[in-house]
């Protein structure tokens, strides 16, 4: 290592101490930023910004994951204990078996995984770099040491760097250093030996812009960042989602009697002396027949299906799980502005403090908002167009400072120099806000003490406006004459700004829709209680059930959890008190949904179940969202709800059915091996039953859903699961038996009849069993997806037959008379109508059960 190339990585270990101009020659960079190729061969050097290495999804990767599920590793040992047996008929048979559902999971997952994967990149995180000297949003992953980052109100900071330049430049690293309150960062030189909070001159990755702007230089990227040293210490795995968590006690439960199962029959077979390897291969068929050893396949193919059905209504779906949590939601809060309303706001007036119109109020709120360089919202944005409109410019106006807005003092202050040199502070933002900072009222030209009688005035006029719908901002300003330590005191009130936003049209229509779907929506926002309430009557929301934010801070957690799921109206609040409510509302047990775009709804996003942003939200909600919606319209999210709700209903029908038919015969057959003097099928005949069965199985993912999946949420129910699993499986167990008895005792079989018999049946009623339980109306009203029915057709006929094919002696199978064929179509109906009765049963007294339990 040369001397300069030495010194440029002690200079790098420590760049906070170091100026600017070092770190720049350090990392042989510019203020103009990196040429295009110069950071293409960084990114080689360096590798792309992420924390870790991306899941490779190659068709070949994803076709050796076929291989990790233990079910087909057991099927692969029962294969290997064949052949050490010398029957290598049944082992190719079972290796043809394992083949077989290996590529019928990996071509589904394939499928599913390409979709998810387009889907994905159209909501990657962007960064905004120099390159070649000139601004342009590049994919996150993209950036590298040297680059200079330009950032601003609502940037995800995607790197670690050093500031080069910045203006009022405020930032939230609550998630690195646990600061409750955003951190100011000034360019500088630190001492080295500073702790991460006193790096007041760094940004760091996974931290975000409060408000103002900058300028950063790259230094370390990925793993190198103070994230990805965390990250890699501490590899914690997300929290399971109500959907997976769902899924795993479902698994626990299936574990448990394929195990009770599997180790009975296995023991009984040996007491009775028979073949240990083909008692062995018998349990194992019966523990692969038993198991939904689809059901990964089948879940991953209903979130892809759900993921493109959901993008095609304008929903991307960045975790999948999402989208079943999505459909069990049955609490949605959001913010009014751009969602219950157009989100297009108008300046009707700017008043005096008597409410008269003045120029005076409107050209101070026009400077206050084209100098502030906090977040950009819409109001500011009004203003702007506004004052221009009206003639006014900045020009003769110089900026001196400013006080960031906040969530606290929700208020925003510059200072200028007007053209007298005077150097004036400008205050504008929420009417009490403003008003409790002020000690005078500018009235007629004079300039009055702010006295009681005055101030019950104004309070007056603004409570009058509130009530008119108009959001209403107070406008104040002083005249500074020395260095005031505190700038926003003794303020003169100088007026009001009165601004509109329309609910949006048919939005009245969507949320009677949402209420139908069983989705009760609450508002949580900063506006003032009267605004909100107005609004709430004008597009049908319950308008008197209120909690503002200051009575919600004189509650308990325990009273607000009891207190949230009455209030329909969440007001006057800050980012902390709506995760605050979020996490009340799920202590109720509620699934919540929150809808959210700005800096000050993350932390509620992460909170909730499902944190819903919109495309154009800034990069801190968009990352901490799972759905992200392409337009800001609740339609469309009504949409995306019942999408969500057809894929569990989907994902549910399939554990149903396996569930219901597999548990009945498998039961059957560990019964029928403890009493006949053979077995009642072979462990190939189970598995190939099992594998064919599985191919109309496949097509519930795109199988249509009645309207009674969608009405309600739709939430993981094991007591349902559980009594389908015994209530179809006796009534499978019963016509089994009735099968075995006509076999044995009327058509006198002997093993291989025996075995070919059942086969037929057994496989017959799976299929019938998959067209009923699909539906909780009467089968026969209730159409299936073209594919389900043409599988179960074409695989009802392919049993039938196949005792009729050449090689069917190599599977143990023997030509049956046509009057054994009859008798197990008829055995087939007759289980079909029982099938129907118990599943009718079974849903009215699980609703029973459901409407009582409070």
């Amino acid at each position: 290592m040369t001397l300069e190339s030495q010194s440029a990585t002690t200079t790098l270990e420590t760049y906070w101490s170091h100026s600017s101009d070092e770190v720049l020659y350090a990392l042989g960079a510019s203020t103009r930023g990196l040429s295009s190729g110069e950071a293409a061969k960084r990114l080689r050097a360096h590798g792309p910004n992420r924390l870790k290495p991306p899941s490779r999804f190659t068709p070949l990767r994803l076709l050796l994951n076929q291989f990790r599920s233990p079910m087909l590793w057991i099927l692969i040992f029962a294969a290997v204990v064949s052949a050490i047996a010398l029957e290598w008929v049944d082992a190719a048979i079972v290796l043809s078996i394992v083949a077989g559902s290996a590529l019928l999971s990996f071509r589904q997952e394939y499928r599913a995984n390409s979709a998810i994967q387009r889907l994905l990149a159209r909501v990657s995180l962007k960064a905004t770099v120099l390159r070649d000297g000139v601004a342009q949003a590049i994919a996150a992953e993209a950036v590298v040491p040297g680059d200079v980052v330009l950032l601003s109100a609502g940037s995800l900071i995607p790197t670690d760097g050093l500031l080069i330049e910045a203006t009022d430049c405020f930032v939230n690293q609550a998630v690195l250093s646990g600061e409750s309150f955003p951190v100011e960062k000034v360019p500088g030189i630190v001492p080295a030996q500073a702790g991460l909070p006193e790096l007041t001159n760094c940004l760091f990755m996974g931290t975000s812009v409060r408000s103002g702007t900058a300028r950063m230089l790259v230094v370390n990227t990925g793993t190198q960042t103070a994230y990805g040293q965390i990250a890699r210490r501490l590899s914690l795995r997300p929290p399971e989602t109500e959907f997976e968590q769902g899924l795993n006690r479902f698994g626990y439960l299936l574990t448990q009697i394929i195990f009770v199962l599997v180790v009975v029959v296995l023991s009984a077979n040996l007491l009775a002396q028979r073949a240990p390897i083909e008692s062995l291969l018998f349990a194992i068929a019966l523990a692969v027949g038993i198991a939904p050893e689809l059901l990964p396949a089948i879940v991953s193919l209903n979130l892809s299906q759900g993921a493109q059905h959901m993008a095609a209504h304008g929903v991307i779906v960045r975790r999948l799980s999402a989208i079943e949590d999505f459909g069990s939601m049955q609490i949605l809060c959001t913010d009014k502005t751009g969602t219950l309303t157009e989100g297009v706001v108008s300046l009707e007036s700017a008043l005096d403090a008597a409410g008269q119109p003045s120029d005076q109020v409107l050209h101070y709120a026009y400077l206050n908002a084209t100098f502030q360089t906090g977040l950009g919202n819409t109001l500011d944005e009004t203003l702007v167009r506004e004052g221009e409109r009206r003639g006014f410019r900045p020009a003769g106006f110089t900026k001196l400072g400013e006080v960031p807005y906040d969530f606290e003092r929700k208020r925003l202050s510059i200072v200028v120099e007007d053209p007298q040199q005077q150097r004036v502070l400008i205050t504008k933002g929420a009417f009490e806000k403003v008003l409790e900072v002020c000690g005078r009222v500018q009235i007629g030209g004079e300039n009055l003490p702010l006295e009681a009688g005055r101030l019950e005035d104004l309070q007056a006029q603004f409570q009058e406006w509130s009530r008119q719908g108009f959001r209403v901002l107070g406008v104040a300003s002083r005249v500074l004459s020395g260095d005031e330590a505190t700038l926003e005191q003794n303020l003169c009130f100088l007026g009001f700004l009165q601004f509109s936003d329309r609910p949006k049209a048919g939005i009245q229509n969507t949320i009677a829709g949402l209420k139908q779907l069983g989705v009760q929506l609450k508002i949580i926002t900063g506006d003032n209680r009267t605004v909100t309430q107005h609004l709430a009557r004008q597009v049908g929301l319950e308008a008197d059930k209120v909690l503002s934010g200051a009575e919600l801070n004189a509650l308990s957690d325990e009273a607000l959890w009891h207190q949230s799921q009455h209030t329909s109206l969440f007001v006057e609040v800050d980012p902390n008190q709506k995760e605050r409510i979020i996490l009340a509302l799920q202590k109720m047990g509620f699934g919540v949904g929150y809808l959210g775009d700005g800096i000050n709804d993350a932390p509620a996003l992460h909170a909730a179940d499902v944190g819903i942003s919109v495309d154009q939200a800034v990069d801190v909600a968009k990352e901490a969202a799972d759905l992200v919606l392409l337009e800001h319209d609740l339609e469309v999210l009504k949409e995306g709800i019942e999408e969500g709700r057809k894929t569990f209903a989907n994902t549910l029908k399939y554990i149903f059915i396996t569930t219901s038919a597999n548990f009945g015969n498998m039961l059957s057959m560990a019964v029928a091996s403890l009493g006949l003097p053979f077995l009642p099928l072979l462990a190939k005949q189970i598995l190939l039953n099992n594998f064919l069965s599985d191919f109309p199985a496949m097509t519930i993912a795109s199988d249509s859903v009645d309207r009674e999946w969608v009405e309600r949420p739709q939430r993981w129910d094991l007591r349902l699961i559980r009594n389908f699993m015994l209530g179809f499986g006796l009534v499978s167990s019963a016509f089994d038996f009735l099968t075995f008895g006509l076999l044995l005792w009327v058509f006198r079989a002997g093993p291989e009849y025996f075995r070919t018999g059942w086969f037929v049946e057994s496989l017959l009623t799976e299929l019938v069993v998959i067209l009923i339980v699909r539906t909780r109306r009467p089968f026969y009203r209730s159409r299936p997806s073209t594919a389900l029915w043409v599988t179960s057709l074409a695989v009802s006929l392919l049993a039938l037959s196949l005792p009729y094919w050449p090689f069917a002696a190599l599977l143990g199978f023997v030509p049956l008379p046509p009057t054994t064929l009859l008798t197990l179509v008829g055995i087939t109906g007759a289980y079909a109508l029982v099938s129907e009765i118990t599943k009718s049963v079974i849903f009215r007294r699980h609703h029973r059960v459901s409407e009582a339990r409070p």
